[in-house]
């Protein structure tokens, strides 16, 4: 027993060490909760914001999920200019949908961005191509994905908060659209990553490196997005949204990520496979951050989001001998100090399963992100702590390699 409790007190000593200063920079972002700004509500327009949005939505083979989009943008009133919509070069009868959605709505215009250029990456050059092509007359460029679902009052909503609170750019995390069981388990794993290494939406962010962006829904001054050059300086990047944000609030603008829940959905992948594939590939944000980033990133989600279930599985399974009970047994009847070696062992149970009641506590709260009403297996999502360490190994994975495709286009290695 003595041995034995000598080697798995260094071992978790050492855990410790690991675990308790990414518990305590997770409990200052977490404590920040309360303080946020609240979710985005859909709004009526008035007449000072007539005109004033063009709306921007890169497309490449996006057929089975843009309807809801088209739809949901001919709802939004007179303060959407026009709704520009750049195809590259889809086969598989896009641009049909939106030349139909132009008959019944003259604000849509469809527009091609071939060839690309080198060194851009497909979705950045859409939108930048849209932009260059969107009126000056238009004080707000928005841009938004195929996959997304508007309210009707969104635009409306987020131009008028964005005016109130004096933002340059803001973006919405939306609800998201769960089908299937396999993304139900792991899609909120994954969503995680980005809730434990950054503030909570509505929480400004307090340096540029630090800044969250969805691109999703990415509404920026016009007059900011000229100064910036467009979206030059997220030209080669595969999360543009984020880089963006961050080149701009490095500039000294005023950035903002706040909960769209109310008047975003958007249904991004077909299952747990294409999730794991698609969205797992850009979550290390690594193409917008500095490598020292990061690894501190990397650790943090280690300590609290990767380990916690592990650890105590081994606890509890490969060392029975040393539960609680008979841990007091030997604290009891063990030479000396025993207390030096049963201490780390407690502390690092005590830690881990703390954690873990924060991970539930978080599901909790996010609950209200995700559309599981015509789910199957939705239960499934208040099962998704099981996968943490899943997606944690898959923001490791993306982190040390670099994509080669995405939305069906190729790119060289460079």
């Amino acid at each position: 027993m003595d041995n034995v409790l000598t080697v798995e007190s260094a071992i978790s000593l050492l855990l410790l060490l690991i675990q308790l200063p990414a518990t305590a920079i997770l409990l200052s972002r977490l404590v920040k909760g309360p303080t946020r700004h609240p979710p985005i509500q859909p709004q009526q327009p008035t007449l000072e914001i007539l005109g004033s949005v063009s709306v921007v939505v890169p497309t490449l083979n996006e057929a089975l999920r843009i309807s809801p989009l088209l739809a949901g943008l001919s709802q939004q009133s007179y303060e959407v200019r026009e709704i520009i919509v750049v195809d590259s070069k889809s086969k598989d009868g896009t641009p049909d949908l939106v030349k139909a959605s132009q008959q019944q709505d003259p604000r849509f215009h469809l527009m091609n961005d071939d060839p690309l250029p080198s060194g851009w990456v497909g979705r950045p050059w859409a939108l930048h191509s849209g932009f260059l092509q969107s009126s000056e007359a238009s004080q707000w460029f928005l841009g938004m994905d195929a996959d997304t679902q508007p309210h009707p009052g969104l635009v409306a909503g987020l131009v008028k908060t964005a005016e109130m609170q004096g933002y340059d750019l803001v973006s919405l995390s939306p609800q998201f659209i769960l089908k299937y069981p396999g993304e139900c388990w792991l899609q909120p794993a994954l969503l995680m990553t980005l809730l434990y290494r950054f503030d909570p939406a509505g929480i400004e962010a307090e340096q540029p490196e630090r800044v969250m962006a969805n691109g999703q829904c990415f509404l920026c001054r016009r007059s900011v997005l000229t100064a910036v050059g467009g979206y030059t300086s997220a030209k080669s990047s595969f999360c543009d949204d984020v880089t963006l944000a961050r080149y701009i609030a490095a500039q000294g603008f005023k950035v903002g990520f706040l909960d769209g829940a109310k008047v975003l959905k958007v249904r991004m992948y077909e299952g747990a496979i294409e999730t794991w594939k698609e969205w797992g590939r850009s979550l290390d944000l690594k193409d917008a951050s500095p490598p020292a980033q990061i690894w501190g990133d990397l650790w943090l989600l280690s300590a609290v989001q990767g380990l916690p279930l592990p650890i105590l599985l081994i606890y509890l399974s490969v060392f029975p001998l040393l539960s609680p009970p008979l841990l007091l047994h030997a604290t009891y009847f063990m030479p000396g100090n025993p207390s030096t070696a049963v201490a780390p062992l407690l502390l690092s149970l005590g830690l881990n399963v703390f954690l873990l009641l924060i991970r539930f506590a978080m599901l909790l709260a996010i609950a209200p992100s995700y559309d599981r009403q015509s789910a199957k297996g939705g239960w499934l999502f208040w099962l998704s702590p099981l996968a943490d360490p899943i997606a944690v190994l898959r923001i490791f994975l993306s982190a040390f390699n670099t994509p080669r495709e995405w939305r069906g286009r190729k790119y060289s290695a460079s």
